[in-house]
């Protein structure tokens, strides 16, 4: 029993002393580690990455007056007011009828007349003289260009009801490619006159911009517009582009699979074989579209 004892006295001892040399070892090694970087010390966090933060206003609030020339379908041009508001992801297409007119200034005009007297500029002052809007920017196209931007929407389906070769003419559903879409555009017999070629006309693009894969034609604007720029007439800028084309191409990524765009037509009533507009009708346009954005 005394040999036991003797052994419990100098073993507990002994393994006090490993364990203290340990630590002192264990800890000297770490420290020395630590200070050469080895280890590595305490860092301190890294800034985060700043994110992209797109903000779309009511300032990029912008008016497009399009036209479509095309003589040789023997049919009068095409005039739309595309009205776009980013930020609420609206865009707007009214249509005014090719015979529409008005008395300005004490004298009557007509927005066809004003714009084979003196282009697409005196086009521009007629519709925002009627409207009482302001319009930023023209842009003329001719079949090429306009065929190309239906390319870029992507096609549409749309009733026909009209007898037109190629076409059903059932007022069923169609899809219409972009040579289908411009001949329908151009069309010029159909049954009610101007006024449903030009309410036809706004909203096969309204349809065409709902229907279409936004975020494709959101990757690939910079291309479509440099392309659609080159080939037609009209007073858009690189700066006007540079200005705009964030808050559209946010509005079209975030719109996508979205009813974002409405075809509109200036009502009105024929008069032999003019057009003359409705002041209800153009108050509330502007009302809706323009005034409530004042100061904004």
């Amino acid at each position: 029993m005394a040999k036991n004892k003797k052994v419990g006295s100098i073993a507990v001892p002994y393994l006090i002393t490993i364990f203290v040399g340990i630590l002192i070892i264990g800890g000297g090694t770490f420290f020395f580690l630590r200070h050469f970087g080895i280890l590595g010390g305490e860092k301190e966090l890294s800034e985060p990455s700043p994110r992209d933060i797109v903000t779309t206003t009511y300032q990029d609030n912008h008016t497009i007056l399009f036209i479509l020339d095309e003589p040789s379908q023997k049919c009068s041009s095409t005039f739309i007011v595309l009205r776009s508001v980013p930020k609420d992801k609206k865009l707007i297409f009214l249509s005014i009828p090719a015979n529409t007119i008005a008395l300005i200034d004490g004298e009557q005009k007509g927005i066809k007349s004003c714009y084979e007297q003196g282009g697409a500029g005196e086009a521009v002052n007629f519709a925002e003289t009627v409207l009482g809007i302001d319009i930023d920017r023209y842009m003329k196209l001719d079949s090429n260009a306009y065929v190309k931007i239906c390319d870029i929407l992507g096609g549409v389906t749309y009733p026909i009801s009209e007898d037109i070769a190629g076409f059903n003419g059932d007022g069923s559903e169609q899809y219409l490619n972009s040579e289908q879409i411009d001949k329908l555009t151009t069309y010029a017999l159909f049954r009610g006159g101007e006024y449903e070629r030009s309410y036809t006309a706004s909203s096969l693009l309204a349809r065409m911009v709902n229907q279409s894969d936004l975020v494709r034609v959101s990757d690939s604007f910079d291309n479509s517009f440099n392309s659609i720029v080159n080939m037609t007439d009209t007073d858009i800028t690189a700066v006007d582009y540079k200005k705009y084309k964030t808050a559209i191409k946010t509005m079209l990524e975030r719109g996508n699979g979205n009813s974002i765009a409405t075809g509109l037509v200036l009502d009105g009533d024929d008069a032999d074989s003019d057009y003359i507009p409705s002041q209800g009708f153009i108050n509330d346009f502007k009302d809706k579209y323009y005034t409530q954005y004042e100061g904004k």
